[in-house]
């Protein structure tokens, strides 16, 4: 039996309340999966309950369900991930957000670099955050998180740097400690800072260790930027977060 998960901004969720879904959520339960009065999903808010409901009244616009009861979701890593990935191009960038939350980072930043392949003025920019927020929310709603992982809007290389005072890591070839050997506390949470597929400057990366940006190495191999943000958030959750 499928498990529909479908997030509401609605902010007071509680069991017995009656409530129609939003715009979004509406329209893939009515129109795409068809689903029809008495079915049951779970509707999340973010706040991190799963609330299983039963659909009352379904139409082509609009959607209303009811909350039969409520459960608290411990699925949330105990390692705080916040990943800088570089804007990439095409779909790479989807690709790499999304499996990033189905890992479990709690933090995303899209950044601007010197090689960033990709250049948009800021109204395309902005559409480009709103569609990559969506993709962060289906996410979660496929892999079960019923926390969303904070998406922010796109900053520089040194504006990221001055957001958070948390371990920064940046991937390096030449770096002398690995992910698994770096045998830091990590407590505080980390940050992790991905270059486009051209990878970062030597001034950039030169800046960012003069920031305080540790550089490590994740292997022999040259590989691209969504398979190494995918890869070092793996072995950041395997060493000291959740995961194997």
């Amino acid at each position: 039996m499928r498990n529909v998960r479908i997030f509401d901004e609605k902010p007071d969720i509680s069991v017995g309340c009656g409530f129609q879904l939003g715009e979004d959520g509406s329209g893939h339960v009515g129109r795409v999966l068809r689903m029809q009065m008495g079915d049951e999903l779970t509707v999340f808010n973010g706040s991190g309950w799963d609330y299983r409901s039963v659909i009352t009244e379904v139409s082509k616009k609009a959607v209303a369900v009811k909350v039969l009861d409520q459960k608290k979701v411990e699925n949330e890593s105990k390692l705080k991930i916040h990943l800088g990935q570089v804007i990439s191009r095409g779909d790479k960038m989807d690709f790499t957000i999304q499996k990033a939350v189905e890992l479990g980072v709690s933090e995303i930043t899209p950044l601007l670099s010197e090689f960033c392949g990709v250049r948009l003025d800021r109204s395309r920019l902005e559409k480009k955050t709103q569609q990559w927020r969506k993709i962060v929310i289906s996410a979660c709603e496929q892999c079960g998180r019923s926390v969303i992982p904070a998406l922010h809007h796109p900053k520089t290389l040194d504006e990221f740097m001055a957001s958070s005072d948390t371990p920064c890591l940046n991937l390096h070839p030449k770096a002398e400690r690995s992910i698994a050997g770096l045998n830091r506390d990590l407590s505080s949470g980390v940050r992790l800072v991905i270059g486009p597929e051209g990878g970062l400057s030597s001034d950039e990366i030169g800046h960012l260790r003069l920031l305080g940006c540790q550089e490590v190495l994740l292997g022999p191999r040259v590989l691209r930027t969504e398979t190494a943000a995918l890869c070092a958030i793996s072995i950041l959750q395997s060493c000291y977060g959740d995961m194997g």
